[in-house]
């Protein structure tokens, strides 16, 4: 079925309609030239504003909206790598990977639950927090963890995923899409902060979900409506629910596991909260975080959907791709209107953009104020915007000498580096939630499960790469489902956080004040329970309830009737 990329046309449809034969038109480029301008625009904007403290330059100041927010999260979330690798999963095994999607109550859960404590810990970073809960040791294990990790993985897979759009959609060389993928998010970054990034982001979550769902709409008109596409792809390609003895995603493993590495990414990770701290007040931050959970239902139909689609389009001989990544790509070019295609490839480079853009601020701001900053606590304010400058700098030449190692990025290495999630995610998790829910679990048990939840998980990763040839005990330890390990290694990190927790006394009232539910004053409670409204409420509320029926729906009592 995935035979050749596109949909069957010779190269004098192509010069008829003044397309080349990677599909855009020179209209299609007059959109996607007016749509970089207006993003250089905004990034001009913002440069030219003041910049000249790190609040300013790290956190916009503390003055961002909640609409500016919300748009932001969503648009670092969603990368092209993650556009294309959504669509093409669900192209070849269905809706299965959408339990990662309906992660919205986890954008939830940080507004309501961890904000509170964020904002008025007046942190920069989540291991300044960690510091403030803890310890030092604490701070310093994940900062060094997340700038290697995210240097080696996040900003690679991205950039890999933006040259390969560019090469797919645009005809661009690979090397020299990745060069311009990197250089020109890269600029604006190092120039404006993260004030240039979350306003860029926002126009481009605009421009992104505009696209994908025009393509969604055009695919269903093409397919012959809903009740045709379930009928032309099979209701297991619907079905939420794999079976408990499947290879890669029984049901039991994904309800368990999804939910450990999302609080761990959207209420953890620094990629994603750094925008909530950077709001006016908890109130702007917690509406910021619901609207990204709106936002964060989207990829269900809008990215996930259009994959089934595509493969019901292939099924019925109405289009044809080689590859099932390939699935998003053909479909734009295929189906999309002179115009509009344009706009959708600017969602796409959009996506990457974005998601470049949040690492490179990201890495930039976790080696300043958690490491440059503790190894040198006088430096000044301008000192510490340069040298976040700086960073940024060493990030992006980072990923331009990474380029030449990307093209060896195989589909395998590629679910490894996914896979690395799993491991990472459960002992972070459980520091971040026992830490805000139980006073009694102190730096010793912080260190233990840190250390302790890392040492395990790689020590997973390693015999999983080498798993042909292990035997015996190390095989079953290495051939274990990557989620079922996941739940397992959270199990274990709270294990060790208790039992070494218990070893050494209780941390004094003063040093964990307001870090807890336990120690945080009166005074504070009611000025939480202030910044929120019974419209709050309603609209969270209602994010649960929407993603509970897409759960019931999308499962097999339901979908196969």
């Amino acid at each position: 079925m995935f035979t050749r990329l596109g949909v069957k046309k010779s190269s004098k449809y192509y010069e008829k309609e003044g397309m080349s034969m990677e599909g855009l038109h020179y209209l299609d480029w007059i959109v996607l030239t007016l749509y970089f301008s207006v993003i250089l625009g905004i990034a001009w904007w913002v440069i030219r504003q003041k910049q000249d403290t790190t609040t300013e330059y790290f956190l916009a100041g503390r003055h961002v909206g909640w609409f500016v927010i919300g748009a932001s999260i969503f648009a670092s979330n969603i990368g092209s790598e993650h556009i294309v690798g959504l669509a093409g999963t669900a192209a070849k095994t269905g809706v299965v990977m959408g339990h990662y999607e309906l992660h919205a109550w986890c954008v939830l859960l940080l507004g309501w639950v961890f904000i509170p404590f964020y904002m008025r810990s007046r942190v920069f970073t989540m291991p300044e927090f960690l510091e403030k809960r803890y310890s030092p040791t604490s701070r310093w294990f994940l900062s060094v963890i997340s700038l290697v990790a995210y240097v080696l993985t996040k900003v690679s897979v991205t950039v890999y995923a933006g040259a390969v759009v560019f090469q797919a959609l645009m005809g661009i060389e690979f090397w020299t899409g990745a060069l311009i993928t990197v250089v020109l998010t890269g600029i604006y970054t190092v120039m404006g902060g993260l004030r240039a990034v979350v306003y860029t982001e926002a126009l481009q979550a605009i421009v992104l979900i505009i696209g994908s769902v025009t393509v969604t709409v055009m695919a269903l008109i093409k397919i012959g409506g809903w009740n045709n596409l379930v009928a032309v792809a099979g209701s297991e390609h619907f079905n939420l629910f794999l079976p408990l003895d499947h290879p890669d995603f029984p049901w039991l493993g994904m309800l368990l596991a999804a939910p450990i590495v999302g609080i761990w990414y959207w209420c953890t990770d620094q990629y994603i909260v750094q925008r909530s701290l950077a709001a006016c007040n908890e109130s702007q931050a917690r509406r910021g975080t619901i609207l990204a959970a709106y936002l964060k239902l989207l990829p269900f139909f809008i990215f996930i959907i259009p994959g089934v689609m595509a493969y019901a389009l292939a099924k019925t001989g109405q289009l044809e791709f080689a590859t099932a990544d390939q699935a998003f790509p053909t479909m734009v070019k295929a189906l999309l209107p002179i115009g509009l295609r344009g706009l959708v490839v600017g969602g796409l480079l959009a996506a990457l953009m974005s998601s470049l853009a949040a690492v490179f601020n990201y890495c930039s701001t976790l080696f300043t104020m958690d490491i440059y900053k503790k190894l040198r606590p006088q430096a000044s304010e301008k000192t510490l915007v340069f040298v976040g400058r700086i960073a940024t700098a060493v990030v992006v030449v980072s990923g331009i000498l990474w380029i030449p190692f990307m093209k060896h990025i195989s589909g395998e290495l590629y679910h490894y580096l996914q896979s690395v999630q799993a491991y990472l995610a459960p002992p972070i998790t459980a520091v971040f939630l026992l830490g805000l829910f139980w006073k009694r679990i102190n730096a010793w048990g912080a260190h233990a499960a840190l250390f302790g939840g890392f040492f395990i998980g790689m020590l997973r990763l390693i015999a999983e790469i080498n798993k042909d040839k292990l035997s015996g005990f190390l095989y079953t330890f290495a051939d274990v489902n990557f989620l079922y390990f996941c739940v397992y290694l959270f199990i274990a990190s709270i294990g060790l956080m208790i039992f070494f927790s218990m070893l050494r006394p209780e941390p004094s009232f003063d040093k964990i004040k307001g870090l807890t539910y336990a120690t945080t004053v009166s005074e504070d409670k009611q000025a939480s329970r202030a910044s929120w409204n019974r419209q709050d409420l309603v609209l969270s509320l209602i994010v649960l309830v929407i993603i509970v029926l897409v759960m019931v729906y999308f499962s097999p009592l339901f979908i196969a009737k």
